[in-house]
């Protein structure tokens, strides 16, 4: 028991930020914006101890099955955290733009972020890095179609459409996962998994029935801890950086965060280790399931409460997005991974970040 309650000790943490958070919600929204605006930040720091706990749960998982089928639990794991946070945040009024921005900062922090830092440091240690680069190529064609669907074709359709036009986008993006779904674990399942000669792989752990049971169970309530700290932190956060002058794509770059900071030492860690495909995996499954998992999501709770959000992406962002997906399909188009690739997805996560900063 002791040896548990050690191992959950994030959790832990998480469960007194809820204790402690909700009998002083009065007091942080009323003792100044500085008191706020630190208490969000800590509360961020809580949600992303017990968002680390629900990845652990679900790698436990995904250790039983293997690729691809692990990495796709991983991934669905990281947009439930992402869909709760999101959902509570605009049911507390948040902006309009807030779901266009994080998905559109999710995908900047996945393929750029965490796949050139994986790629630059697997490089600078292995040289070049084989994966199978049918992956790739599959995940960033659902990726383009995906986000051109729901985020660029948007801008052109007429106010009074928008209704049907939201309908239509949860049905195609239902009809595309579903698809993807079944090529990823059916027949076409060995394009997301690479065969390393050099070394002996080990079968894939086998999770004690008792064991699957409890990260199942530590799974659901790190999702609704996180859930209950979300709608605290969203209240202070709002409150904290009113009139300040942030840029309003940093509440959604930090919902971004949350649901990638497991996501990103678990790509680093397979980098390290000289397994690029589940990096390649990670990232770009991170990507496709963000977008075609919140989408359809976001969109139901849109046409359900009658308010729309803006998915259409600013002009700025559809470049830096064009750009991306062009470079990464230049990149994994051999089989191969190296520093130089790692480098010129790290610039563009660069810029990403310089933008978000200076407001575009």
């Amino acid at each position: 028991m002791l040896a548990h309650l050690k191992d959950e000790k994030l959790l832990l943490i998480a469960v007194v930020a809820v204790a402690i958070a909700y009998p002083l919600e009065h007091v942080l929204l009323h003792s100044g914006q500085m008191v706020a605006l630190v208490g969000a930040l800590v509360l961020v720091g809580a949600i992303i101890c017990a968002s680390m706990r629900v990845a652990h749960h679900a790698e436990l998982l995904a250790h039983r099955v293997g690729d691809p089928y692990g990495t796709m639990i991983l991934t669905s794991a990281a947009v439930l955290v992402e869909v709760v946070v999101l959902g509570i945040m605009m049911s507390n009024e948040a902006s309009p733009t807030l779901v266009r921005d994080t998905i559109y900062s999710a995908v900047m922090l996945d393929i750029n972020g965490i796949l050139g830092l994986a790629a630059l440091l697997g490089g600078i240690k292995h040289g070049e890095q084989a994966y199978n680069d049918d992956s790739a190529k599959s995940y960033s064609v659902m990726i383009l179609t995906a986000m051109g669907i729901s985020m660029v074709v948007p801008e052109f359709v007429p106010e009074g459409s928008w209704k049907a036009y939201s309908a239509f986008t949860i049905v195609m993006m239902v009809m595309l996962y579903a698809l993807f779904l079944r090529m990823q674990v059916g027949t076409h399942s060995y394009f997301f998994s690479y065969s390393y000669p050099e070394k002996r792989r080990g079968k894939p752990q086998e999770v004690e029935p008792d064991s699957k049971t409890l990260s199942i169970a530590l799974l659901v309530v790190g999702v609704v801890v996180i859930g209950a700290l979300a709608e605290v932190m969203s209240k202070t956060l709002d409150l904290g950086l009113e009139g300040t002058g942030a840029p309003p794509v940093l509440a959604a770059l930090l919902v971004a965060a949350i649901s990638a900071a497991p996501e990103i030492l678990t790509a680093l860690r397979a980098a390290m280790a000289n397994r690029m495909q589940s990096v390649v995996n990670i990232a770009l499954g991170a990507s496709l399931s963000t977008v075609i998992l919140t989408v359809p999501v976001m969109e139901g709770i849109a046409l359900y409460t009658g308010q729309p959000f803006i998915m259409a992406m600013t002009p700025i962002q559809s470049v830096m997005i064009f750009i991306t997906l062009i470079v990464a399909a230049i990149n994994l188009n051999d089989g191969e991974t190296n520093a130089i690739e790692g480098m010129t997805h790290f610039a563009l996560f660069a810029t990403f970040l310089m933008l978000t900063f200076i407001g575009l």
